[in-house]
C-alpha cells in the first residue's frame, strides 16, 4: 500500500471542511485533482471512504477508521517535520492556523507582521468555522484556531482571549423593527431568521442565549457566509445577526444594524492544545501576539 502524507491530509481536509469544492481551494488544487487523489486512494485500499450527497460529503465506516489512524499519522508527521525546523532557528518552518471565513480579514495585519518577522515560515490557512477548529486541532490538523467563546471543550484548550464585539440585528430599512434603537429577544418573535450553520460557534452562542431566555428563533435558513445572511436580509426574507465588525463591511443603503439587547457578544480568541506543546512556529505567533491580549488557561 502506498499512500503519501499528502494524500491523507487533502483526506482529512476533505472530512474537516465537508465539501470537495472548498476542500480543493484550502488545499491550493483544483477540484478534479482532488476528486481523483481520493478515487486513487479507494482503489489503492479498495474501499469506498466518501460518499458525495448533494454536494456534501459523508464518511463511510471505511473512512472513519482511515480518519483515525491518518490524524495520528499526519500528525505526528507535522510536528516531527516542525522539530526539525526549529533546529534551524525559525529560518524555515510552518504555522497552521484555523480562521472562520468571518475573521480571516481581521488578522490580516498580524499575520503580515508575523511574516514579516520570520520570512521564512509558512502560513497555511484553513478557513473554516469554529466548531471545525476546535475539531482539527483534537485532530492534531492545525497548531492554532480562532473561535467564538465558549469552546465546547474547554479543558482541552489553552485560550487566548481577543476582543468582544457587540451583536446587532440586520433587518431591511422598511422592516417593522427599523425604528427599535434597540432589540430583545421577545421583538423578534415569529419573525424569520437566518442562522449561522452547525460549523461556527456564534451559532451555538446565540442559540444558547435564547435558551436561557426561553426564546426560540423562527430559523428559516442556515447558512457559513454572513453576505448570503445580508443578502437574506435586504430581500426581506429574514433579519440576521451580525458581529459590529461584520456590519462594517455590508455596503448596502436597504439594511440597517439595531443592537442586540440582550448580554450576549462575539468574543473571539485563539486556541490550542494543551496536553500538546507548540511547534516553534506555532510558539513564535503566539508569542507575538500576546503582548496585545490577556490568555485564560
Amino acid at each position: 500500500m502506498n499512500i503519501s502524507i499528502k494524500n491523507l491530509q487533502c483526506f482529512l481536509t476533505v472530512i474537516e471542511v465537508g465539501h470537495f469544492t472548498l476542500a480543493a481551494e484550502q488545499l491550493y488544487m483544483t477540484q478534479p485533482t482532488l476528486s481523483k487523489t481520493i478515487k486513487k486512494m479507494e482503489q489503492t485500499l479498495d474501499q469506498t471512504l466518501l460518499i458525495r450527497n448533494n454536494q456534501k460529503v459523508e464518511v463511510t465506516e471505511a473512512g472513519l477508521l482511515l480518519a483515525k489512524s491518518a490524524q495520528q499519522i499526519v500528525g505526528q508527521w507535522n510536528r516531527m517535520y516542525e522539530d526539525m525546523n526549529a533546529l534551524t532557528g525559525l529560518r524555515i518552518g510552518r504555522l497552521r492556523l484555523g480562521l472562520s471565513p468571518m475573521t480571516g480579514g481581521m488578522f490580516i495585519n498580524m499575520l503580515a507582521s508575523f511574516t514579516r518577522t520570520y520570512p521564512g515560515i509558512d502560513v497555511n490557512v484553513l478557513e473554516v468555522g469554529g466548531v471545525a477548529v476546535e475539531k482539527a486541532l483534537l485532530n492534531d490538523s492545525l497548531d492554532i484556531g480562532v473561535t467564538a467563546l465558549p469552546c465546547s471543550n474547554t479543558d482541552e484548550f489553552n485560550i487566548l482571549q481577543l476582543q468582544s464585539y457587540p451583536l446587532n440585528v440586520c433587518v431591511h430599512v422598511e422592516h417593522e423593527l427599523a425604528n427599535h434603537s434597540c432589540i430583545h429577544w421577545q421583538d423578534l418573535t415569529g419573525l424569520p431568521f437566518v442562522q449561522y450553520n452547525d460549523q461556527f460557534s456564534i451559532g451555538k452562542v446565540i442559540s444558547q442565549s435564547c435558551q436561557d431566555a426561553g426564546f426560540k428563533l423562527n430559523v428559516v435558513s442556515q447558512t457559513g457566509q454572513w453576505e448570503f445572511m445580508a443578502a437574506m436580509a435586504k430581500v426581506k426574507m429574514a433579519f440576521a445577526i451580525l458581529p459590529a465588525p461584520i456590519c462594517k463591511r455590508v455596503t448596502s443603503k436597504k439594511l440597517i444594524f439595531i443592537p442586540l439587547a440582550e448580554q450576549v457578544a462575539w468574543e473571539l480568541a485563539f486556541i490550542w492544545r494543551k496536553n500538546l506543546p507548540l511547534t516553534a512556529a506555532a510558539a513564535a505567533f503566539i508569542a507575538q501576539a500576546k503582548p496585545s491580549y490577556k490568555e485564560d488557561s
